[in-house]
């Protein structure tokens, strides 16, 4: 590839987003560039007393319609579209008055931040762009001839070039910026089919396109060999694409992957009502609990398994405060994510330099709807989030034992936890804190047995006469295929469960139940979580 360079002598400029406009517009005249802009644009290079013609004045039309044709014209397309050693193209452009315009500086009206804001349907279609993505492919089209800018922060890039190949930009260089440009377009577009499709209560449309926006390039992915990089969405829910990260190393692809997880768990805890910590070690709660204050629910949490949270992620869902920090600090930590944090707490965290603390300014709401994506070979599943929470579901008692208060509540924040584990997922709690969980086994008796099992270590490393699941309550995230993994939370002392339900044994489970004096509610809600 040759890097063929393109003298610009026309520029059309038309943004929305004014940043470092006048700057870049003195710059090209600098250079010796014709400007043409559009609307508000122009006007606001023209009051920095540059000279700009107008785009009506290229096309010999006005604006119309309210804006929505101003554009859209063969001056302005043939301009951007017309090859420049062809003679066919040549020809016709001095045929009917068309002048090449070499550069396109576009970015699009504010669709996304116009949704955000919460406006009715009509203002949301009147910021759907139509000119603009027509402009920008056209240029992107034909980069051998033609560069185009999508964003600000791509202005300098084209100045340095200007001024290293006295005025002309090379051909590496517009196919990058054309390849930048599809890509905006199609994450635009995105925005629009799925905002639509929502508003339709489309469950299943023809077509679904994802987009997003580049927050990071990823040193790896899951493992060395595997490239990565870090997408923002449209969707503003608050989580680790949205925080703030203050301090410590770079996040990975397994951090941010791990944090996610961790920050989805604790939104399931009402900060109004009670303090939660949750730790997550590759992607499951090694410990979740609730506790007077974050302190108590950090050490509840830690105490469900002392091993595991070494290199693990913690999540709080209020404001994290300098003992909390203090005593999360004391064990090598990865990150830290919480909605907020004190100005102790933030020096306090300071000391340790690895260490990444994020602040996400709010929790998510587990209630709100969503997508979820995931890739198979040659398809994309698609989803609505899981926003069923536990204190919505109608619990059902099929045992002749009801629950007591006590384990009623226990029982609660158990399947709040079982919802965030990998399946198949058995989850024992006591008075508000996780102490034993099974994760992601083929067998559900399987969970049940390295739940209690690792329910019994933490017993033997804090010397307890007997493992915390005695006296325990035990979620499952599914039903019971057989009363073998009930029996196994039985023997580890469980005296209540909940599960959904559905099982064509559930009769024989229930029967497991009442034989043992255990009381059982059905959910009639399942949570898989693969």
């Amino acid at each position: 590839m040759t890097d063929q360079p393109r003298r610009v002598t026309r520029a059309l400029i038309s943004v929305s987003d004014k940043t470092g406009l006048i700057e870049f517009a003195r710059a090209l005249v600098a250079h010796g560039v014709e400007l043409v802009s559009t609307g508000g644009t122009a006007k606001a290079i023209a009051a920095a007393g540059l000279k700009v013609k107008d785009v009506s004045e290229l096309t010999g039309f006005p604006e119309m319609m309210d804006g929505r044709v101003k554009t859209l014209h063969p001056k302005v397309h043939g301009g951007l579209l017309a090859i420049r050693d062809n003679a066919g193209h040549t020809k016709s452009m001095k045929e009917h008055g068309i002048a090449p315009i070499d550069l396109l500086v576009v970015n699009l009206y504010p669709f996304e931040a116009t949704v955000d804001k919460g406006a009715d349907f009509a203002e949301c279609i009147e910021n759907i762009d139509i000119g603009g993505p027509a402009m920008i492919r056209a240029a992107a089209k034909n980069h051998d001839d033609v560069a185009v800018i999508v964003e600000a922060q791509d202005y300098q890039v084209v100045l340095d070039e200007l001024t290293a190949n006295s005025g002309a930009t090379t051909l590496t260089l517009r196919r990058r910026l054309a390849a930048k440009a599809y890509a905006c377009t199609a994450a635009y577009d995105a925005a629009i089919s799925n905002w639509f499709a929502l508003q339709l209560k489309t469950d299943a449309p023809d077509f679904r396109a994802f987009g997003g926006r580049l927050i990071q390039a990823l040193r790896y992915g899951e493992n060395p060999h595997q490239q990565a990089a870090f997408y923002r969405t449209p969707d503003k829910r608050p989580g680790v694409a949205t925080a703030r990260q203050l301090q410590g190393k770079e996040l990975s692809y397994n951090n941010i992957n791990d944090t996610d997880a961790a920050y989805e768990c604790i939104a399931e805890f009402d900060p109004e009502r009670t303090a939660a910590c949750v730790i997550v070690k590759h992607a499951n709660p090694c410990g979740v609990a609730e506790g007077s204050d974050l302190v108590s629910a950090y050490r509840k949490a830690f105490a469900c398994d002392t091993q595991s949270p070494y290199g693990g992620i913690i999540a709080v869902n209020r404001t994290l405060d300098a003992e909390a920090a203090r005593v999360i600090t004391e064990i090598l930590t990865e990150v830290i994510i919480a909605p907020d944090a004190t100005a102790e707490a933030i020096e306090i965290i300071a000391k340790r330099r690895n260490l990444r603390l994020l602040l996400a300014g709010s929790l998510p709401d587990p209630r709100a709807a969503g997508l979820t994506a995931k890739t198979v070979a040659g398809g994309l599943l698609v989803q609505s989030r899981d926003n069923a929470v536990a204190d919505d579901v109608t619990l059902k008692t099929v045992t002749r034992r009801s629950p007591t208060d006590a384990e009623l509540r226990d029982l609660r924040f158990a399947f709040r936890v079982a919802k965030h584990v990998k399946s198949n997922t058995i989850v024992y709690a006591r008075d508000l804190a996780t102490v034993g969980i099974g994760a992601g086994q083929m067998s559900r008796v399987d969970s049940a047995r390295i739940a209690a099992r690792k329910a019994r270590d933490a017993a033997a490393d804090a010397k307890l006469p007997e493992p915390m699941t005695k006296g325990s309550v035990v979620a499952s995230d599914a039903f019971f295929p057989f009363a073998d993994g009930l029996l196994v939370a039985i023997e580890a002392g469980t005296t209540a469960v909940i599960q959904p339900g559905g099982s064509i044994r559930d009769d024989e489970v229930i029967k497991a139940a009442d034989e043992h004096g255990i009381a059982m509610v059905f959910t009639g809600v399942r949570h898989f979580r693969h």
